[in-house]
């Protein structure tokens, strides 16, 4: 089922300092898009959703800078991969983001946790490598959460192929 999400699309402004990979440079903030949703993991080296994948992810307040991140392909916005940012640092007091466990995406094991505030919608030439499949689980409240944050109808996830 297509969802629609947030405000318009803002295309991010081209890395110019050195924290910014010049050879990735736009990302989208899906905001007003149509989000396929779907849980399709397929260790085939291409990111899939319910794949947790690295790409560059733009600061919110410095688009111009950012760092290389885990992401969690939650689905497709036209041909853009639907992704949400990883963070290993907690957050109590924040209600924008929620636990998706730990996994080989993180060298120290540490538990992750996917920030609800902001959807990203990369080319798929913008990820730089597959980490693994979050759990069919996590993932289900991750898209929960998302549904709730964002007043998104009640998501009904695609079946994998």
């Amino acid at each position: 089922m297509a969802t629609r999400v947030g405000a318009a699309l803002r295309r991010a402004a081209p890395p110019t300092r050195r924290s910014t990979p010049p050879a990735h440079p736009r990302s989208v903030d899906v905001r007003r898009a149509i989000v396929q949703v779907a849980y399709r993991p397929d260790r085939d080296g291409d990111a899939d959703p319910g794949e947790v994948v690295w790409a560059w992810v733009p600061y919110e307040d410095d688009p111009r800078q950012g760092k290389d991140r885990p992401v969690v392909v939650i689905g497709q916005a036209g041909d853009r991969l639907a992704v949400v940012a990883l963070t290993s640092r907690p957050h109590p007091e924040r209600r924008d983001q929620i636990a998706v466990g730990t996994g080989p995406w993180d060298r120290e094991g540490r538990e992750s946790y996917a920030r609800l505030d902001r959807i990203l919608g990369l080319r798929p030439d913008q990820v730089r490598r597959e980490g693994s499949a979050l759990e069919r689980h996590r993932f289900d409240e991750l898209v929960a959460a998302l549904s709730r944050r964002r007043g998104w109808p009640e998501v009904e996830l695609v079946a994998p192929r």
